[in-house]
């Protein structure tokens, strides 16, 4: 189970150190830093998060999603919906969409709570426990037609999600159709039949020793994909790290793979979305 230190048993990891003079000049804006050195510091995720918008997109038949937005500085660019891990809309994955916006796409994090980020394990299944699986399908799918009638967007969407976010993800190219799916160590347990509804090419980044997204779980998805008649919409990309490998504060966070799987997933993206 996941907590704030990581996913799963503790190990050793090393601080990222960002020099004072960088530290500073980031915050007022002067200059860009790595992204994990930007995650991993949570003052410095807390100065990129606040400089996205707050957006709230109306739901066919009530309500709204509600997130976050980072616009590139091109017109016409492809668009990401981002779905966040089981803590809920935090300052980290707003700095991630403003990366991806900084990249050169019109970036929405979503928020599928509606709710203040959880800080502990219990404070996170809490959130999950409340969600109503209808409505943030709902959510999801409003904000993809959304994203594809953004005035700064090339009508293209893609869909990204880490852990909790990586399932949500594949769920939202379920809801609405896509051009892209990207799904971190999340939860693939799909039927054939569920899965007849995808129109755009997945890519799935997972953990070898991840224990609960694991092999057999990996390998019924691709069945299921086969038997759908959607194999060569499929790619997978397997790393020698536990699950929560991408994210910079967690204990199993591993630098080369995530540099790795990050370099997968934008070429990905933008050889799709384009």
């Amino acid at each position: 189970m996941c907590d704030l230190d990581g996913c799963g048993a503790h190990k050793k990891m090393p601080p990222i150190v960002v020099p004072d003079a960088e530290r500073r000049a980031f915050l007022k804006g002067l200059i860009a830093l790595p992204l994990a050195a930007v995650l991993f510091d949570p003052l410095l995720a807390r100065a990129q998060a606040g400089r996205m918008e707050t957006v709230s997109i109306p739901v066919p038949g009530g309500g709204a999603a509600n997130g976050t937005l980072a616009l590139p500085e091109a017109d016409n660019a492809p668009a990401i919906l981002l779905v966040h891990e089981w803590w809920g809309l935090n300052d980290q994955i707003k700095a991630v969409a403003a990366e991806y916006a900084r990249l050169g796409f019109v970036a929405f994090a979503i928020d599928l709570f509606d709710a203040e980020p959880a800080t502990t394990a219990e404070g996170a299944m809490s959130l999950i426990r409340g969600l109503d699986s209808s409505a943030a399908t709902a959510k999801l799918a409003a904000a993809v037609a959304w994203l594809r009638d953004h005035e700064r967007g090339n009508g293209k969407v893609g869909t990204i999600g880490w852990c909790f976010g990586g399932g949500w993800s594949l769920n939202a190219s379920l809801a609405a159709p896509v051009d892209a799916t990207v799904i971190y160590y999340g939860n693939v347990k799909k039927s054939a039949a569920e899965l007849a509804a995808l129109q755009g090419p997945v890519l799935g980044n997972f953990g070898t020793l991840d224990g609960n997204i694991n092999q057999a779980m990996v390998s019924g998805f691709e069945a299921a994909m086969g038997e759908a008649g959607k194999a060569d919409m499929l790619t997978v990309h397997w790393y020698e790290a536990d699950h929560g490998f991408a994210n910079p504060t967690s204990a199993r966070y591993d630098a080369e793979d995530t540099s790795l799987a990050w370099d997968r997933t934008l070429e990905f993206l933008r050889e799709n979305l384009s």
